[in-house]
């Protein structure tokens, strides 16, 4: 069986992960600081782009320190009841070394339990997770590391990740170091790659070493050596950087055709395109009239791809194209070429941002439309409103939803407005508190007799006309 090149030449010590050295630093003092007790930060975060090494480096850590792992990823179940067995409890408990070696907490035996794609935890498939992952971070007697792509996604979701837990940013390799380890893997393989080869790999990768090393591996099947024209087998690049590209020929270039080409080549679509050029465009254009003539052909492009979406006649997809490229190009007549830097939508970071919540929002309406027998959109204008006034002010209606909805942590208290660990939330979920039972009849004291004073007639009232 041949052994995937990603773990075979996954570093298995930290001195070995290339590109984030301040990060390495910075999580080999968190493990040092387990040496001489429970530290104050028992958990640390590991956010970065996928595919740099942040899972990697958090088993490198535990090979260094000589611990166990106990590591949970998306592919596992991970609802809270799994997560309470086995994070929760193999956080307090002492336990085995991959060889069998009985670790003792208390004599410096430790084991790291990983949570890899921490940030992605959606419906019932992760029913109660974040609860239970609060907890951990809290009372863990272990070190904890949580591994994630989006950290907003993760922090808009708990308060304790915000404050209890140590950040560590990995940021993404450069080219150099890519094409560095490149060339160690090639050597060890028997491969035969030049330089110039190495490089356009790593550049293909975009930082990412994991497809970097896959794509090494891909064109060096059945042949031991690798040339330039072997890197067509890769395919197009990365869509975000190519979209620089375009951007940088429609605005910066001076040449139209080549413009329109560019965005031909890029395996993007019109609908995305459009995005990209809007957003440089009032920064790459600064004369007015060359903004004016710019924001006249969008609007063009935008009316044809709006005619696309309402007819699904894609034929419009090559009028819209030309406006955005050779149109917006052409509309430049005073200034030089902007030299500042190129922007990514705006657009696009908010809905990636947003996509956790915009997932939980359509959840939770989904659950108040059954339980309420209409649509989802009937609840979000009509229904939300009041049901979360409900919520905020009654602890009974709120277990109700609870019971009958379904509803989970993260659910109720995007009703409430209110992160899934807040005070108000975590009491829906505990059992209500039992009422002291009445004392018995000897101890209630003596029984109070009845007032038997006479009442005054005349400060009487009898019936509604007797004043």
């Amino acid at each position: 069986m041949i052994e995937d090149w990603t773990e075979k030449y996954r570093p298995q010590t930290l001195k070995d992960v290339i590109g984030n050295p301040a990060a390495v630093k910075e999580l080999r003092a968190w493990a040092g600081s387990w040496q001489s007790g429970t530290p104050s930060k028992r958990a640390a975060v590991l956010a970065g782009p996928p595919g740099i090494g942040k899972t990697t480096s958090a088993i490198a850590l535990a090979n260094d320190m000589g611990w166990g792992v106990v590591e949970m990823n998306a592919s596992d179940q991970r609802t809270g009841s799994i997560l309470r067995d086995v994070a929760i409890k193999g956080s307090r408990f002492n336990t085995f070394s991959e060889t069998g070696e009985y670790l003792d907490a208390r004599s410096g035996g430790r084991k790291l339990i990983v949570l890899d794609e921490a940030d992605n935890l959606f419906g019932t498939a992760d029913r109660g997770a974040m609860p239970v992952i609060n907890e951990l971070i809290r009372t863990t007697e272990q070190p904890v590391v949580l591994i994630v792509n989006d950290l907003y996604a993760l922090t808009r979701k708990s308060a304790a990740v915000k404050s209890d837990v140590l950040r560590i940013d990995f940021r993404r390799p450069t080219q150099r170091a890519i094409a560095a380890a490149l060339a160690a893997i090639a050597g060890k393989e028997g491969i035969e790659a030049g330089p110039a080869v190495l490089d356009r790999i790593a550049a293909d990768a975009d930082g990412d070493m994991r497809a970097a090393v896959r794509n090494l591996e891909s064109l060096s099947l059945g042949t031991g050596r690798i040339t330039m024209d072997s890197l067509g087998a890769l395919g197009g690049r990365n869509v975000r950087k190519d979209m620089f590209d375009v951007v940088g020929a429609v605005f910066r270039n001076n040449d139209h055709v080549q413009a329109r080409r560019t965005l031909m080549d890029v395996d993007t679509d019109p609908e995305n395109a459009i995005l990209w050029i809007d957003e440089n465009l009032p920064y790459e254009y600064t004369d007015p009239g060359d903004l004016v003539r710019g924001y006249e052909k969008l609007s063009r492009a935008d009316i044809f791809l709006g005619r696309v979406r309402r007819r699904q006649y894609y034929r419009f997809w090559a009028y819209a194209s030309d406006l955005m490229t050779v149109g917006v190009a052409s509309a430049r007549m005073n200034g030089p070429p902007s030299r500042g830097r190129l922007r990514f939508p705006a657009y696009l970071s908010m809905m990636s941002r947003s996509r956790a919540m915009r997932t939980l929002k359509r959840v939770t309406l989904s659950k108040l439309a059954v339980l309420n027998n209409t649509s989802a959109r009937r609840v979000e204008s009509d229904i939300l409103h009041y049901t979360r006034q409900l919520c905020l002010q009654s602890d009974d209606y709120r277990r109700m939803l609870i019971r009958d909805a379904g509803l989970e942590p993260d659910e109720l208290g995007f009703l409430m407005g209110m992160k899934a660990d807040s005070k108000l939330v975590r009491s829906s979920f505990e059992p209500p508190a039992e009422t002291a039972p009445a004392p018995p009849e000897a101890d209630r004291g003596p029984v109070p007799e009845p007032d038997t004073q006479a009442v005054d007639p005349k400060k009487s009232q009898s019936n509604l006309f007797d004043f």
